[in-house]
């Protein structure tokens, strides 16, 4: 615990699909001077993300689904171009990427590479992102993919020409932040 911050209060807003809640805290600020503030964050645990991409082909799997929050932010269709991503749900970072790249992408992973973690909206959520990247073949391909039923996810998969993929952030189709920040990983990092 840091010695200028102080947890005064905690009240659960939301329980319904995560947890909200409003902090209340005491900071001391550099001069000395004391503030007391409230904010409120929400904790939907910890994720994880993967690009998935073929050298020989210049090629990367991406995912396509509807996202409530974008659609009432705007976003005409709800659809999302994404990175494939999941929660933790207590599995280890590594384990939980395996899992999802096989549920959402129908592709059976050998190895990953963990290339950093990140705050994705620090202001507001707790979650901490795993990111990772690994190589694909067709071969590895084990099902269609598409998604866990009973999770109610119903998930296109799509395979892309990494240079129309980067075509794509500058046309607005790719607006995820996980995904630009690993398409961009690929690029400045010469693997594509």
């Amino acid at each position: 615990m840091i010695d200028n911050i102080k947890i005064l209060d905690t009240k659960v807003l939301s329980d319904n699909w995560y947890v909200l809640r409003k902090i209340t805290y005491e900071y001391s600020k550099k001069d000395g001077t004391k503030l007391t503030q409230s904010r409120e964050a929400y904790d939907r645990g910890n994720g994880a993300t993967i690009l998935l991409y073929n050298k020989e082909q210049k090629t990367i799997i991406l995912t396509r689904q509807f996202r409530l929050p974008t659609f009432v932010n705007g976003n005409e269709t709800g659809m999302l171009i994404e990175a494939c991503a999941g929660l933790l749900d207590k599995d280890n970072a590594e384990d939980c990427i395996r899992r999802e790249t096989e549920e959402e992408t129908g592709y059976k992973i050998t190895e990953v590479r963990k290339i950093f973690e990140a705050y994705m909206s620090p202001g507001s959520v707790t979650e901490i992102l795993y990111f990772f990247i690994a190589e694909y073949a067709k071969e590895m391909k084990v099902n269609d993919g598409g998604g866990v039923e009973q999770e109610e996810e119903n998930i296109e998969v799509l395979e892309l020409d990494i240079d129309d993929a980067m075509k794509m952030i500058e046309s607005g189709e790719i607006k995820d932040g996980k995904t630009i920040m690993l398409l961009q990983y690929i690029k400045l990092n010469k693997i594509l």
